[in-house]
């Protein structure tokens, strides 16, 4: 009898040690309090902008939308990406992919210029399995150019070119189903990772993260940032000449960050998830909101950094939020399944 009340003892340790853990490792017990500096000045109708990257030197931004009913999706889906002209207050959308008669929908996007032509690849996500679509953007048109396929792609989430032939993906799941996905969801079992592409074979290049989401490059210091929102991390790396990765630091962002962007000054932004289980159950539709929150982080070499909050808001707003991208004043923040996203001005 002794022996069957330790165990029980011991079984009821563990459970409570284990729903401790994940409630506060996953923001349940943060007070999410609206804060921002700003002013909402224009709301895009355009259904789960999960991602949206700029060119500010020529002033247009491009935007990952699908419309996400329920996330993980349960049927096929047809997104698109669109063309934003953020030259004028009109923020005109273009759709981009209306001649794209392929399942499409685009989550994690990257684009590079080459000479006069941009080049656009784009996550996608269909019930045949993942890859990575390519295009070519010019003068506002976008033409589809190739799909990539591979075991690799396993379950990307993002993707960051670093030139025409050579990119980085992140896998956010080491496991895609049973006990193995549940564990690294809730309670934070770091088994995703980065891949890298060399114009010719996948490689993995980073492993042991929690969730592998947002990822991006930094050429002028040579390094790659990839969001661990189940870790409320950003992880920062340095990249060598044959495209592997060298870990320098975690930063703790304190929210569940998503997707990265950079802007001129090397600064990183973020939108992400300050509460993820309650994003969880909004995501299931067991909720009607879940909180937002975009943070800014001024990476100044290891263990120099600073993180400040940009935009923090209770989800009546937007819930979900998963990209910030600033133009100018200007932040485009994005999110995986409403029905519009927000232009943000911030005070001068």
């Amino acid at each position: 009898m002794r022996l069957i009340k330790r165990i029980a003892l011991l079984l009821l340790i563990i459970i409570i040690a284990y729903a401790s853990h994940t409630l506060i490792s996953t923001g349940f017990f943060r007070s999410v309090k609206n804060e921002f500096n700003g002013e909402v000045i224009k709301k895009i109708p355009i259904p789960g902008a999960e991602d949206i990257t700029v060119n500010p030197s020529e002033g247009f931004a491009i935007i990952s939308s699908t419309n996400r009913e329920i996330y993980p999706p349960v049927k096929e889906e047809k997104g698109g990406l669109y063309f934003m002209d953020l030259k004028d207050n009109d923020f005109t959308l273009t759709h981009l992919t209306t001649g794209f008669n392929k399942p499409f929908a685009p989550h994690g996007i990257s684009m590079i210029k080459k000479d006069s032509v941009y080049k656009i690849m784009a996550v996608n996500h269909t019930d045949q399995g993942h890859s990575l679509e390519v295009f070519t953007l010019e003068d506002e048109n976008l033409t589809y150019k190739k799909t990539l396929t591979d075991p690799a792609l396993k379950s990307p989430n993002d993707v960051v070119m670093i030139d025409k032939n050579r990119f980085y993906f992140t896998n956010d799941h080491g496991y895609t189903e049973g006990i193995g996905k549940f564990l690294e969801e809730y309670l934070g079992l770091s088994v995703a990772n980065v891949m890298y592409y060399d114009g010719k074979n996948y490689t993995e290049v980073a492993s042991g993260i929690a969730y592998a989401n947002g990822i991006n490059f930094d050429p002028k210091r040579n390094l790659i940032y990839v969001a661990s929102p189940r870790g409320f991390l950003i992880k920062v790396y340095s990249r060598n000449e044959d495209g592997s990765l060298d870990f320098i630091e975690d930063i703790p962002c304190g929210t569940g960050v998503d997707n990265i962007e950079i802007d001129s000054d090397g600064n990183l932004w973020t939108a992400g998830h300050p509460n993820l289980l309650r994003f969880k159950a909004y995501a299931k539709g067991k909720k009607d909101t879940a909180p937002s929150e975009v943070i800014k982080i001024s990476y100044r070499g290891k263990n120099d950094y600073s993180v400040d909050q940009i935009y923090v808001e209770d989800g009546t707003t937007m819930s979900g939020s998963s990209v910030a991208t600033p133009f100018g004043n200007l932040v485009l923040t994005g999110n995986v399944m409403d029905d519009e996203f927000l232009v943000l001005k911030l005070q001068e």
